[in-house]
């Protein structure tokens, strides 16, 4: 799925402001806020510029965010339960500006959270920057997979594995997978004008997830912490350009 220049740029003007959207959700995460006035936010700062949440609506999603508090992986939905001093939450959305999509996901730290924490956190953070570093023209898919596995399983944490990055243009999901596993010779190579996400899920224990009875929460099996980090990245001549950089 390759895009030209122009394409490219109007994915980053949307990218653009999705970072501008994590910005202002930095400003305001605190203990007492909820996920559900957090996603309320998204939708109308979006609409404010012109923007809608390509996730609400998706295969029956209702929300224009995925909110998932300490050993919720991903999917997690906007709830009434204010957030507590110490917990880590992620906020995960995708914007539709003028019909191109950006996907970005930040783990955020709620009030003073322990070291233990902080360490997931920054190591999670630090692995999607590995993997980055590898999206270049003529590496393999798995050259980004195998970079991420390699940093997170020498922190001692797990990668999730049901869960994977993926192209992403004028729809939310599309070819090629990007996996944060794998060999360094394995999956397609990288070309000039692909644009994928790539998003690391990290875990203090076991990879194995479990998805909660609304069909869209997926937690730890082991109920252990988890964060995730995620950017869209296009695959340029003079190497990776982030199109949701903050």
């Amino acid at each position: 799925m390759i895009k030209s220049a122009e394409e490219i740029q109007r994915m980053h003007r949307a990218g653009k402001l999705l970072a501008a959207c994590h910005r202002e959700i930095a400003r305001r995460i605190r203990p007492g806020i909820t996920t559900q006035e957090i996603d309320q936010f998204v939708e109308s700062y979006l609409a404010m510029h012109g923007a809608t949440p390509e996730q609400k609506g998706y295969m029956g999603y209702p929300y224009a965010t995925c909110t998932s508090v300490n050993d919720v992986v991903c999917h997690g939905m906007p709830n009434t339960s204010p957030l507590q001093d110490g917990d880590i939450v992620t906020i995960d959305m995708v914007v539709n500006l003028d019909g191109w999509l950006a996907d970005s996901a930040w783990s955020y730290s709620v009030g003073t959270i322990s070291s233990e924490k902080q360490r997931l956190l920054d190591t999670t953070l630090e692995a999607l920057k590995a993997g980055i570093r590898q999206a270049r023209v003529g590496n393999r898919i798995g050259y980004i997979s195998h970079a991420i596995q390699s940093l997170a399983e020498s922190k001692g944490y797990s990668v999730v594995r049901q869960f994977i990055g993926h192209g992403i243009g004028t729809r939310i999901h599309e070819d090629p997978p990007v996996p944060h596993f794998g060999e360094q010779n394995s999956g397609i190579m990288l070309l000039e004008g692909m644009v994928i996400t790539i998003e690391p899920m990290l875990n203090i224990g076991s990879p194995e997830v479990r998805i909660d009875p609304d069909g869209w929460t997926a937690r730890t099996a082991d109920g252990s912490l988890s964060a995730q980090y995620e950017h869209t990245v296009a695959i340029t001549r003079n190497g990776p350009l982030v199109l949701t950089e903050q």
